[in-house]
């Protein structure tokens, strides 16, 4: 059995300080190591978890994933459709539930015997973690190795790997909403482009602006191009995780995650973890047309969520209904000036512009110049 102490000393040495994941008691201790001794953020699922390790490396935080290997499965989108063509590195460690030769649950048996050929299926590399702890410090040298050439590396853990660690009692957060405007007058319906032409023009040399996947990005990079503008492909639903991970790590910079409401209702567990570390320099903003817009317009079931009362509930300290062009000028300037996490939901018209282009860079390129102008 590997020492966990020894084993995340090992892991500091290498800059990896910040993880993120969902539990597993395969990987209790070593996420009972994290929380006790490194910067952990507790994720809804494994998807979740992916998208807020890749903010937090964009922002130049090395970060490890842990997850059970039934959660791979829930984390293949992001795995796929956003670490893979940004190239972002990601260090995971995914237990091995359903282990051949090992009684388990039934929910595990297929999962056991698929792990390893899923991993190398994603074109991930991965290993089994040695239960000596000499043979993973140089497990982890190579793992670094690749790491640090902008590719992702998994370790595979077999069950009784660590030595128990005791996890130390920890404060809770509560985060409460502070302010909560519902809807008081008639909607103005302005479209997308035109709601997206208003975040773009104040923008600053402080601010980032992350768009969902689809017509979102794509016509925000119609309106004007710029580094520090972040044009989300795939992954879809995890535009606002990215920009947690990246406020946590670059807390001298500013995020605008704007959201569309297919994609927030594909992970309505973001909320509650954006709310409970509530970042005060991440604005949320739902740009809402009840439809599947990049798909052919299929309706969503946004008629009947009223996302301002959930933002609240899940502890956003700011959660606005803004029903015109004027007030989304007015309520971004206005968290700008006094910035608390803060939720925005403007309903907006269905369609998109016509003839809108995609960005010519690829997704490496985008991520490579924001990084650099977030190192400004």
């Amino acid at each position: 059995m590997i020492d966990v102490l020894t084993f995340g000393k090992e892991l500091k040495r290498h800059d990896f300080q910040f993880y993120c994941g969902v539990p597993c008691s395969y990987l209790k201790d070593l996420i009972n190591f994290a929380m006790n001794d490194c910067e952990y953020v507790m994720a809804t699922n494994e998807g979740e978890a992916i998208a807020i390790a890749s903010g937090a490396v964009i922002g130049g935080k090395k970060s490890v994933v842990l997850m059970q290997n039934s959660g791979l499965t829930n984390a293949t989108s992001p795995l796929i459709s956003l670490v893979h063509p940004f190239k972002i590195p990601i260090l995971g460690f995914v237990s091995l539930r359903g282990e051949s030769g090992f009684i388990d649950e039934p929910q595990h048996e297929l999962m056991g015997e698929i792990t390893p050929d899923l991993l190398s299926l994603m074109k991930i590399r991965w290993e089994y973690l040695s239960h000596d702890i000499d043979e993973a410090s140089l497990q982890l040298e190579r793992a670094n190795e690749w790491i640090e050439k902008d590719e992702s590396y998994f370790f595979i853990v077999r069950k009784g790997t660590f030595h128990p660690v005791d996890h130390l009692k920890e404060s809770l957060q509560l985060s409460n909403n502070s302010l909560k405007i519902n809807k008081k007058k008639n909607d103005q319906l302005p479209t997308r482009f035109e709601a997206l032409q208003v975040i773009q023009s104040l923008k600053d040399q402080h601010t980032i602006h992350l768009a969902t996947t689809g017509k979102t990005g794509r016509e925000l990079y119609e309106i004007e191009d710029s580094q520090n503008n972040f044009y989300m492909v795939g992954s879809m639903g995890c535009v606002s995780s990215i920009g947690l991970g990246m406020s946590i790590a670059k807390k001298d910079k500013k995020f605008i995650a704007i959201d569309g409401d297919g994609a927030l209702l594909m992970r309505l567990g973001n909320l509650a973890t954006n709310g409970y570390y509530s970042p005060s320099n991440l604005l949320h903003i739902l740009l809402d047309n009840h439809s599947y817009d990049s798909t052919g317009g299929q309706l969503t079931v946004s008629q009947h969520t009223n996302f301002i009362e959930m933002a609240a509930a899940c502890g956003y300290k700011q959660s606005i209904y803004v029903h015109n062009l004027l007030e989304l000028r007015n309520y971004i300037q206005f968290w700008k000036r006094h910035q608390e996490l803060t939720f925005l939901y403007m309903k907006i018209a269905k369609g998109s512009k016509n003839g809108i282009g995609r960005p010519r860079q690829s997704p490496v390129e985008i991520k490579e110049r924001l990084q650099v102008f977030l190192d400004d």
